[in-house]
């Protein structure tokens, strides 16, 4: 079975094609995909911005497709970068420059204010017919400095306490087992699992 990742983020990629292993698919994305138009993801939520990825993706590809939209949302921030934490630095930015962001507006901002939580909404759109969202979240602590060669985005400042760890620390095995993302997929994959929902 072909289902159609709505991203091209290959982070992202990598990570849901980690977690999905094992299961009889075949993940295309968005970059190859090339004619597909520009989908604007004004939604208020990570819910509603990953469905409309997805129906978007799913009414112009004939084919199943899930789109995830994930963000962090730091206590001392008010939730912010929530929704707009790919673009928290500006519109044409990158991983860095985000980091770098999230400290500076966390200049002096104690260890035990600096509470976050990582989540994930995650919606799978059958074309013409059935849809739902699932979700998984993350808790940590923004930390001072990154650490961390793994991962992407704000991984290397997002610490576990449970693991002592910043998910850019944890081996990608080890994250993938306890981030917001694969606690989202977990349930994604026994959608996946159901005929009724893919046939």
């Amino acid at each position: 079975m072909e289902i159609v990742l709505a991203t091209r983020n290959e982070g992202k990629l990598r990570e849901i094609k980690d977690l999905l292993e094992g299961l009889d698919i075949k993940i295309i994305s968005l970059m190859d995909i090339k004619e597909i138009p520009a989908i604007s993801e004004d939604g208020s939520s990570f819910q509603e911005n990953a469905l409309i990825k997805a129906e978007a993706v799913a009414s112009f590809t004939k084919m199943v497709t899930i789109a995830d939209d994930s963000g962090l949302e730091v206590d001392a921030l008010n939730g912010k970068p929530g929704i707009y934490s790919a673009r928290f630095a500006g519109e044409d930015t990158s991983d860095e420059k985000n980091n770098i962001e999230l400290l500076r507006r966390l200049e002096g901002v104690p260890m035990s204010e600096r509470g976050a939580t990582f989540k994930c909404a995650i919606a799978i759109v059958k074309p013409g017919g059935k849809k739902k969202i699932i979700e998984g979240e993350c808790s940590g602590i923004i930390q001072f400095e990154e650490k961390g060669k793994f991962g992407f985005g704000y991984d290397p400042l997002f610490f576990v306490p449970e693991y002592g760890k910043t998910f850019a620390e944890l081996s990608p095995e080890i994250k993938n087992r306890i981030s917001h993302r694969a606690k989202a997929m977990e349930k994604l994959k026994g959608i996946l699992k159901n005929e009724d929902f893919i046939v």
